[in-house]
């Protein structure tokens, strides 16, 4: 497919404007917390559709957008996945993890049960796609798959902090499981399994994940 080029519509601020909303973001990202313990209560489909669709406006090669969001609000389905989540950590905790792996999570108090994945209003499974079809329903590789969908999700997951949610990204290895569940083709991988809702009132987080790096360590200047 041929694209014909678009004259970019940007908008430049001031300087002192452009400066104010860099510290304006991070003032409300750097409140961002991972949560595990959330309100059964219902979120408007609204707000997730928008945040969707902020993730699916992410860079990725070619444009090919390589991926595929699914969104679970239907308990018997959580109760499947959660099954199947828990089976997988029962195997990671009890023999898979190295035990540095294990040193590094006893902070967090994490164990193989995983009662977030029922109790969460909305879980939302991020698949990477290997292949796009085109309007001929010819495969076209993806390229860049890892790099884009990290982008979307990331995208994602600030759109849903910056609407006043919270969030849990769940990684149980392997995921397959959400393939058959959520009926995704196998060229699909899943990429994460984003828990979202509002936290319970006190709810308590690691005190590490107020120590984040400093500019220092993590940046590298020219």
């Amino acid at each position: 497919m041929k694209y014909q080029p678009l004259k970019l519509n940007f908008k430049e601020f001031p300087k002192k404007e452009i400066k104010k909303r860099s510290e304006e973001f991070y003032n409300m990202i750097k409140t961002r917390r991972s949560v595990r313990n959330f309100k059964v209560s219902k979120i408007d489909d609204e707000i997730i559709k928008n945040a969707i669709l902020a993730a699916g406006s992410a860079p990725s090669g070619a444009n090919l957008q390589p991926w595929h969001f699914v969104i679970i609000k239907d308990k018997n389905i959580k109760k499947e996945i959660k099954k199947a989540a828990e089976k997988e950590e029962f195997n990671f905790y009890s023999y898979k993890a190295p035990k540095e792996w294990l040193e590094a999570l006893k902070p967090l108090g994490t164990n193989n049960k995983k009662d977030f994945l029922v109790k969460a209003p909305i879980l939302i499974a991020i698949f990477e796609q290997k292949f796009t079809e085109d309007i001929n329903n010819s495969k076209i590789k993806n390229y860049y798959v890892k790099e884009s969908v990290g982008i979307a999700t990331g995208m994602l997951i600030a759109s849903l902090h910056y609407s006043g949610l919270s969030m849990l990204t769940h990684t149980p290895s392997p995921m397959k499981f959400l393939n058959k569940i959520l009926k995704r083709p196998y060229s699909e991988k899943p990429f994460v399994l984003l828990v979202v809702g509002l936290p319970i009132k006190n709810c308590n987080v690691p005190n590490f994940a107020f120590q984040k790096k400093s500019i220092e360590k993590i940046s590298t200047w020219f």
